[in-house]
Order: structure tokens, then sequence, then C-alpha cells
């Protein structure tokens, strides 16, 4: 009797262990093709049009290319958070990932995993000697799919075993009720965060022959569609509102369609028939089963997409819109790093978002110099706080992030942003300290002649419309502008020095009061700072 409990522990171990190779492989399958295709695919999602049946096909493609609908899913749900996707789009893109990750248990079924070895050993070589970046993800890819379905290969033998164990058969038994059923599958899918592992674990015991009713399996399927939603439930705890929505879409349509699929095998046991007639192989009819199941809700689901927009804003109501001038981070939430290609894009939001408030801050600082407005000036060193907030915050966030499995484009794009964040925070410190020179013109009722006045309007208008075409530059990463910003820098240094040489004559002629002579200085040389870090920005996208 104890050799026969040792020997089911044993047999569950191994089985565990079998399926902690499955995760794992599909984890560093998913990596290698994120890096491969991450950039194209995070391409396609932000080029996804109104159009909702285009949505379905882009998130179905990107699903079977980053073999995760849930990675497709959080990446939705970012591109909303960024404002790069509309609710609308985002929906279609989800019911599409649903219908690509049916993928997974589609290629399982068809029992390849005799040349699992093969896989691994070819993707390892190709990892080790390559040093081509394209070569070496293509090794992770083969070596994460050979690791895939080497953990089913392990998990099959004690499983068919196990099978034959009395108690394991009155565990199936159990789960013969339909909403049993369905709860096992949604709580194992919430845990191991897969509905794709869930799937091919069925299918992976009908292949070894554990007698699974279909009934059984298919409710555990239908299970798994409900527990794949925590991941995306994860990714938006800290986001936005209108992100929280398309997370509770994804929610809403899974439970939707597993419940009207569900009702529909209980009120029409016709439906499972016509399947188990028509794919005679248990393996092959749940994979079959996970296909038309999604398919058909997309069917069902996608001409009620405003409906669905409709239930989730009255759960999660309008409030007003957030300040973007606000002192926290927007962006970037410890949950953007599920998906390197998101966090780097989300990361380039918020550098953005900082860039506009750094040229806001310039601006409103010359507002307050030529108007000697303290309040305007108030407002600026007051702005200058949260600059200084989200530099920090920034700067560790893309540190964090350059630590990921990133493209080489994502690697240059992170290397840049984090030269841009020193540039635009010092474009603000400049903003601040015209602001500091308001005060003290204030305070001391400081003159200004009407000559030097106009050369600071102009060095200050010249400083603005260079840090404005090279800020866009920055956002584009478009490296188009660099003549052109050459140009301007190289006029705003003349400018300055025609500037500082025309007030050492007012100097001379006693035409200027020292102390505002001063600050005349100060401001031309901090406007001349300022483009030149305009010009570093621009060269930065070049370097």
């Amino acid at each position: 009797m104890y050799q026969s409990v040792f020997g089911s522990i044993h047999k569950i171990i191994i089985s565990a262990g079998g399926l902690g190779l499955f995760l794992y492989g599909m984890t560093v399958m998913s990596s290698g093709l994120e890096q491969l295709a991450g950039d194209k695919m995070r391409s396609i999602l932000e080029r996804a049009t109104a159009n909702r049946f285009l949505g379905v096909l882009v998130g179905a493609v990107s699903s079977c290319v980053m073999q995760s609908s849930s990675a497709v899913t959080v990446m939705s749900v970012g591109f909303v958070n960024a404002g790069m996707l509309t609710l609308s789009q985002a929906i279609g893109v989800i019911m599409g990932a649903n219908i690509g990750t049916t993928i997974t248990a589609q290629i399982v079924s068809f029992k390849i995993d005799a040349i699992a070895p093969l896989a691994i050993f070819t993707g390892m070589v190709m990892r080790l000697v390559s040093k081509k970046k394209r070569i070496v993800n293509l090794g992770y890819i083969l070596l994460g799919f050979g690791i895939l379905f080497f953990g089913i290969t392990v998990m099959g033998e004690p499983m068919e075993e196990l099978s034959r164990a009395p108690a394991f058969q009155s565990l199936l038994m159990t789960f013969s009720n339909p909403l049993l059923a369905l709860i096992c599958g949604a709580l194992f899918t919430a845990v191991i965060q897969s509905s794709s592992a869930t799937t091919s674990i069925i299918v992976t015991m009908c292949l070894n022959d554990v007698d699974l009713p279909f009934q059984t399996a298919a409710f555990i399927v239908l299970g798994s569609n409900i527990g794949t939603c925590i991941t995306a439930m994860l990714a938006c705890l800290t986001a936005n509102r209108e992100s929280r929505r398309t997370a509770l879409v994804h929610v809403l349509f899974n439970v939707i369609g597993s419940a009207l699929f569900g009702l529909a095998i209980v009120v029409y046991p016709g439906l499972l028939s016509f399947i188990q007639s028509r794919w005679a192989e248990p393996a092959r009819r749940i994979a079959m089963f996970h296909t038309i199941f999604n398919i058909s809700t997309t069917v069902v689901l996608l001409p009620f997409t405003n409906q669905l927009m409709w239930m989730v804003r009255k759960i999660i109501p309008q409030l007003e819109t957030e300040d973007i001038k606000t002192k926290r981070l927007i962006y970037l939430d410890k949950n953007i790093t599920l998906t390197p290609s998101i966090a780097v894009t989300q990361a380039h939001r918020e550098v953005c978002r900082m860039a506009d408030m750094a040229l806001e801050n310039l601006k409103l600082a010359l507002d307050s110099f030529m108007a000697r407005d303290e309040v305007k000036a108030s407002m600026v060193i007051e702005s200058e706080e949260t600059i200084d907030f989200l530099t920090a915050n920034i700067t560790a966030w893309l540190v964090q992030i350059r630590g990921l499995s990133l493209s080489d484009s994502d690697v240059e794009r992170v290397g840049i942003m984090l030269q841009a964040v020193s540039d635009f925070e010092r474009v603000s410190d400049h903003a601040e300290n015209i602001a500091e020179f308001v005060m003290d013109i204030a305070q001391h009722d400081l003159p200004f002649s009407a000559v030097a006045l106009e050369e600071l309007k102009t060095l200050g208008e010249m400083a603005l419309d260079i840090l404005s075409i090279s800020f866009d530059s920055f956002k584009d990463f478009n490296t188009d502008n660099l003549p052109k910003i050459e140009v301007l820098e190289q006029s705003v240094d003349d400018a300055a020095t025609g500037f500082i040489h025309n007030h050492i004559r007012r100097m001379r002629s006693e035409a200027c009061d020292p102390y505002s002579g001063v600050i005349f200085t100060d401001m031309v040389s901090n406007l001349e700072r300022c483009a030149d870090h305009a010009y570093s920005i621009a060269k930065s996208l070049t370097d």
C-alpha cells in the first residue's frame, strides 16, 4: 500500500516537473519571438484602425506569432494606457488574440514531441555559436519549442500510469459536474497564467490515453478562458481608467462567451457529438473544440462591441481627465515589464510627457520675464519640482527596462531616452533660473532698456524654435531635422555673441544698470545652453 502511495506521489512530482518544463519552454519561446518580432507586432498593433474586423485579424496574428494571448492583451492594455489605441480598437484585438492562442493546443495535438531533443540541441548550438542577434533569437525560439514538447514527454508517461489509479479515476469523476470542471479550469489557469498551457495539458492527457470525458475536458477549456484574464487584470491595477475598462472587456468577453457556450452544450449536447463525429482522436477533438469555441464567441460578440463598451463604462464611470502636470508617473508601472516592447513604448510616452512640460516651462518662464509676472514665475518653480521627480523616476525605470530582453532597436531607444531625460531636465533648470531672475527683478525693481528686452525676446524665440523642432524629432525618433537644428544652433550662438557685445557697449556707455547687466548676461547664457541641449537631443538620435 505504502509503495503504491509513494509511487503515485512520485508520478505526480514527475508530472509537475514536466509541467514546469512546458511553462518554461513557452516562456523561452515567447521571449525569443518577442525579441525577433516584437517591434513588428508593436507596429502592427499601433496601426490597428477603428475597423473592428481588422482589429480581430491583428490580434489573432499577433497572438499566433507571440504564442501568448495574455501578452497581446497586456500590450493592448498598455497601448490604451498610452493613448495609442482606443477602447473600441482594443476590443477587436483582444477578441482576435483569443483565437490566435489556440494554435498551441493545435500543434500539441499532432504529437510531434519526438523532435523535441533535436530542437533543443539545434537551438542551443545556434545560441552558443552565433553572434548574430537574429540567429540567437531563432535559437531561443527553437530551444523554447523543444523544452515545451520535452515537458509534454515528461508529463506523458506518469500521466498514463497515474490514470489507472482508482483515486485518480475518482477525481476525474468529480469533474463530471460541468460547473466544477469550469471552476477547476479557471483556477488552474489563473495560477499558471496561461490558457494555452491548460488546454495543452488536457490534450497531452488525451494523447496518453487518460480516460477524460469529452464534456469534462470541454468545460475545463471553457474555464481556462476565464482564468487567463488574471494577467490583464494585474497589468491594469495601476493604469488609467480606460486601460481598466480594456481589461474588464477581456473579462466580460471570456465570461459571457464561456457562459453562452457552456449553456449551449448543456441544452444541446449534440454540439459535442458533432465535434466527436468530425474528429475521432480525443486530442484533436479538444484542440478543435478550443478553436471553435473562440472563433464562435468572437463571431457572436463582435457585433455587440458598442454594448460591451457601454457596460464597462457603466461599471467604471468616466472621471475628470487627469492633469498632465501631476506629480506622478502616468504611463509607467510595475506591470509593464511583462512585455518588454510595451515597456519601451510606455517609457517613451512618459519621457515625451516630460519633454512637453519642460518646453512649456521655458515658455512660461520667458512670458513671466517679459511681463515681470511673479505669479507665472512661481508656477515655473512649482512645475520644476514635478520635472525633477519625473527625471529621477523615469531614469530608474529606464535602467530597469534596459535589463529586460530587448530587441536591438529598443536597446538603442532606451539609450536615447536616458540621454534625452537629462537634457529635458536641464532645459527646465534653465527655465527655473529665468523664473528666479524675475523674482530678483521684482524685488529690486531693476530697469532694462527696450533694446535689451528686444534682444532677449528674439533670443528666447530662437531657443523655443530649435527646442520645439528637436523635441518633435525625439518624439518620432526622426533624424531628418538634424541639419536644420545644427544651423539653428549656430544661429543662436552667433546671436548670443552679438547680443553680449552689444551689452558690453551699453555697459561702457553706462546706458545699463550693472545688476541688470548681470541678469542680462545670465539670461543669454541660459538661452544659449537651451539651444545646446536641443542639439544634444537631436544628435543622440543619430549616435
